[in-house]
């Protein structure tokens, strides 16, 4: 009988506790090299075939889901979220990696406008990844997952230069992607640029968009970018995107910005505040 109470201890444990986890190999077309993709199912997906499920997707997918493989060494915790929080939304994840060097080319739409790097330009790719985001990732997803694939159900979740992209792809592709996480935007990059396109858009006003920044941001990447008061610079362009959006038209009740005293630019902050940006997402869905 202790056997058997066991046994079925384990099974239960086992049922509640796994998210499976599948990896694909995507053809990205502007480089013709492979890019993993990793989709991070809801429980019981297998079981529940009738059930379709809203997507979100994540930039920099190494330090999505696994510490052991994240640039910090933390990653953004995604699993003990979806487990720990079981009040938000079952949801499809899908982590999208970065490409390594060319990481700081991708994220960004724009040339960087600011380098104390004399002779070497950072930037400019970005529009070229977002079309791979959206016309060979999602379409990939999309058409291998029972997902939500309308715009509401759709979201996408980025730090650092990943808000960067995330801020741009959520104007670019605002008539399909429905909710933003940005976090700790590294935006000032680029201001000047982003101010230009944001200001040249008529924003739909129904994007919700969860926007994060810690007033001690900054690392030693950023100090080779830019020369002055980085952490002020992260509050500073937070802050600009949150009026620019209200500017644009958004709904208030739609915006959620969190300023967090103390946080400083990495995926143990970011981790700490996903479950209420995931939560705000899925309060529409």
């Amino acid at each position: 009988m202790k056997i058997l109470k066991i046994e079925s201890f384990l099974i239960m444990n086992h049922s509640y506790f796994y998210l499976e986890v599948r990896t694909h190999e995507l053809e990205v077309p502007y480089t013709k090299q492979k890019r993993r993709v990793r989709v991070l199912l809801p429980r019981n997906y297998e079981q529940n075939t009738k059930k379709s499920y809203p997507v979100v997707y994540f930039h920099d997918g190494q330090n999505v889901l696994y510490s052991k493989e994240s640039f910090s060494g933390h990653s953004w915790k995604i699993i003990p979220t979806i487990k720990r929080n079981p009040d938000i939304e079952k949801m499809i994840v899908v982590a999208i990696d970065n490409d390594g060097f060319n990481r700081m080319n991708e994220y960004s739409a724009w040339k960087y406008q600011e380098s104390t790097i004399p002779g070497i330009e950072f930037g400019g790719k970005g529009t070229e990844y977002a079309e791979f985001v959206m016309e060979v990732v999602k379409p990939f997803v999309d058409e291998h997952y029972r997902t939500k694939s309308d715009r509401a159900h759709t979201g996408m979740v980025g730090s650092s230069l990943g808000g960067n992209i995330t801020q741009f792809m959520g104007i670019e592709y605002q008539e399909q992607i429905g909710c933003l996480g940005v976090f700790s935007s590294a935006n000032w990059l680029h201001q000047e640029a982003f101010n230009r396109y944001i200001e040249r858009h008529n924003l739909l006003a129904d994007q919700r968009i969860y926007i994060y920044v810690g007033t001690e941001e900054a690392d030693d990447t950023d100090k080779t970018l830019m020369a002055g008061n980085i952490k002020q610079a992260y509050i500073d362009s937070s802050v600009t995107y949150f009026r620019q959006l209200i500017a644009g038209g958004l709904d208030l009740e739609n915006l959620l910005f969190h300023i967090q005293a103390g946080a400083e630019h990495n995926e143990m902050a970011w981790a700490e505040h996903l479950p209420d940006c995931l939560r705000f997402f899925s309060e529409k869905w």
